[in-house]
């Protein structure tokens, strides 16, 4: 007779048969949930459905609402996708599949080495991938050695992987197997086919979109609404690493291995200063616009973009003053909370919108004001005797997540301004079906600036990126499309250098926290990273503003 083990789910216990799987388990469960459970926590920490139970455990659900089950759902539905896109189109015809950026809740996919991509195609595709979500295939995993995954890629002709294991420093990989279609992902998978009943698949310019539901309707496709502005900008950045032949993770380690470091860091610091020169330019050509609005998501380095764009608008015999909405910030006892009770610092009603309109107003008409200072340590608003007149010359460098909404500058002629948007939209991947999340860096990076400069430790910090993500999906990202014009500040190299800043805070979480797990993760995924010394970064890059030493008051 099997050995019998006390399970507790939601506070009840019932007995199990050792060895009984998680996700037999969860069928009983998945009632109590409105969304599809997906993967488990087993005392603590995170385990896949078909992981068994072998002692008493206290056992938590994950469902496809949460992050980490989202991401799951997502890396599910790639596998599918490519094992539908292997079989369909034939292995000796590709030469690449791409998964490349996210755009609306769709991602963009690329297929080399079999033509223009055609609907008929797609249709298989989708077709196929249907097939294997109705036939509810389990997904298998497997260790083997790193130099065995080198091999195994090798043979599949996935060379980006090949050069992702060549640097890793882990003796082991884990592989997964759907129905004999082979692949390594970072991160966890769902049990079986089954739970990936939604999906979308259709040609886009010259790849795909693979549409998944969000997290704020599990079971539904959202119509894909087109951001031409912001696929451009992605397609752009895209296009710059393959010219340079940096597209993923392996790439720039293969660089840095070389000793090609510095080559790459001065191209790419002159890349983005020439894109800063251009933007200039057009202000300049635009005419009479008073108010430059600069508006982007957390760490996207809006600070330092608006000194750059300062320097550049003086070489036009223009006179740039540099102005942060956040100095507007009203004192923190009245910032405005989130659902979860939290302070919510991307509210446009964390801003004191009227007096930021009284103070532009008056200066567009030729009063003298006083500007704000706003103190992070004591969340107090202060004036420090910051007086500011505009003359014929004169030009507002406004940057803050809310500059592209009108709300925030409802006083001020729509002719007077000029908006930019900002964001780290990182064009690497970690291989070619691994991308990264653009999120990920932005965490990073206000992680390190975050701990350096606000005492904010990355617990704190990780504990309050939900809160600001909400707020970025609420007041940022609605007005990306009505930007003049559009600024990536990643830098790809930048992950090498904040490796060794996000590390050893990231190591400080303990692991009875509730932020151990994401920890956990991005420890991971910043060991895929070789990692280089900062000391030759220049003083005015972007960068800067999060490692510290930057020339700018940032």
């Amino acid at each position: 007779m099997n050995e019998m083990l006390n399970i507790t789910v939601n506070g009840v216990v019932k007995q199990y048969p050792k060895g009984t799987m998680l996700s037999e388990i969860s069928k009983e469960h998945e009632k109590e949930f409105e969304d599809d459970i997906i993967l488990a926590y087993r005392d603590g920490r995170l385990r896949e459905l078909f992981k068994t139970v072998q002692k008493d455990s206290i056992v938590q659900f994950v469902t496809t609402k949460d992050d980490t089950g989202h991401k799951t759902y997502q890396r599910g539905m790639i596998l599918v996708m490519l094992k539908a896109i292997y079989g369909e189109l034939g292995r000796e015809q590709i030469k690449k599949v791409m998964v490349e950026y996210s755009i609306s809740s769709g991602y963009f996919c690329r297929i080399e080495g079999v033509g223009e991509i055609t609907d008929e195609m797609i249709a298989k595709i989708k077709r196929k991938m249907t097939q294997i979500i109705q036939d509810d295939i389990p997904f298998e995993k497997k260790v083997l050695g790193t130099n065995e995954a080198k091999e195994l890629f090798h043979y599949y002709k996935m060379y980006d992987k090949e050069k992702l294991f060549k640097y890793r420093r882990v003796s082991t990989a884990n592989i997964y197997s759907l129905a004999g279609f082979e692949d390594y992902f970072y991160g966890y998978m769902p049990a079986s086919t089954g739970i990936l009943k939604y999906f979308d698949i259709f040609k886009y310019d010259d790849g795909l979109i693979l549409m998944i539901p969000d997290k704020s309707n599990t079971r539904e496709i959202i119509p894909f609404k087109p951001l031409p502005k912001l696929y451009a900008t992605l397609k752009q950045s895209n296009d710059w690493g393959k010219a340079m032949e940096i597209e993923t993770v392996g790439d720039l380690n293969e660089h840095i291995s070389k000793g090609e470091f510095s080559d790459l860091l001065l191209v790419q610091e002159a890349l983005q200063e020439k894109k800063i020169a251009q933007i200039a330019e057009l202000i300049k050509e635009a005419g009479n616009r008073k108010f430059v609005m600069i508006a982007g998501p957390s760490s996207s380095g809006k600070t330092t973009f608006s000194h750059r764009l300062s320097i550049q608008l003086r070489t036009y015999g223009l006179k740039p003053h540099p102005i942060a909405v956040d100095d507007y910030f009203v004192n923190r006892d009245l910032t405005p909370l989130d659902k979860d009770g939290k302070p919510n610092f991307e509210s446009i009603l964390a801003v004191d919108v009227e007096q930021f309109n009284k103070d532009m107003t008056d200066l567009l008409n030729g009063k003298t004001v006083e500007l704000p200072t706003y103190n992070f340590k004591s969340g107090i608003r202060e004036y420090k005797g910051n007086y500011k007149t505009l003359g014929k010359d004169d030009i507002l460098v406004i940057e803050g997540i809310h500059g592209l909404n009108d709300k925030l500058s409802y006083s001020l002629p729509r002719e007077s301004k000029f908006k930019i948007y900002i964001s780290a939209l990182t064009q690497l991947n970690i291989d070619e079906h691994n991308r990264i999340p653009t999120t990920d860096g932005r965490l990073i990076r206000r992680m390190v600036r975050d701990a350096r400069t606000r005492g904010t430790s990355a617990k704190e910090t990780i504990a309050m990126w939900a809160s600001v993500r909400r707020g970025e999906e609420e007041n940022i990202f609605p007005f990306q499309e009505e930007a003049d014009v559009m600024f990536n500040s990643a830098l790809i190299y930048e992950l090498s250098i904040l490796k060794q800043y996000a590390e050893p805070i990231l190591f400080g979480i303990d692991s009875d926290c509730e932020e151990y797990q994401e920890a956990k993760r991005l420890l991971k995924f910043l060991d895929y990273f070789l990692g280089v010394s900062s000391e030759d970064i220049p003083k005015n890059s972007i960068l800067r503003e999060f490692i510290g030493g930057s020339c700018f008051k940032v």
